[in-house]
C-alpha cells in the first residue's frame, strides 16, 4: 500500500540529514531502522548517537518522527500510524486551542 511521502527528503537547512520518508506538509517524517537483531547501524553506539542527535534537531524544528523496523514496515504497520498522525496534525494547526480542542486535549 503507498500512502505517499517523499523519500529521502532532506529536512534540515544546514546538515545533510535526511528522512527516508516524509509528508514535509504535515512535518511527518518516518525512518526505518534496520539491523535490529544484528547489530547494525542503528543499534551500535555511535550510530544510535548520531540518530539521537538527528531527531533531537528534527523535534526542535517541529517535526514528528515516526520509527519503524522493516518487519513492520513489510506488514504496514506504518500506514495507520502515519495515516493517523496526518490527520491528527490539522487538528493542532491553530495557533490557538478552542473550547472543543481543550477538551479533547484534557481527555487524552
Amino acid at each position: 500500500m503507498n500512502i505517499g511521502g517523499v523519500p529521502e527528503y532532506r529536512f534540515h537547512p544546514t546538515r545533510k540529514w535526511r528522512f527516508d520518508f516524509a509528508w514535509p506538509e504535515n512535518k511527518i517524517a518516518m525512518e526505518v531502522e534496520g539491523g535490529v537483531w544484528t547489530g547494525g547501524r542503528h543499534t551500535r553506539g555511535s550510530g544510535f548517537l548520531k540518530d539521537c542527535e538527528k531527531y533531537n534537531a528534527a523535534a526542535s524544528l517541529g517535526w514528528r518522527v515516526f520509527r519503524f523496523t522493516p518487519i513492520q514496515v513489510r506488514r504496514l504497520e506504518h500506514v495507520p500510524v502515519i495515516l493517523e498522525a496526518i490527520k491528527s496534525k490539522d487538528f493542532y494547526k491553530s495557533n490557538y486551542l478552542t473550547e472543543e480542542k481543550k477538551e479533547f486535549v484534557n481527555l487524552q
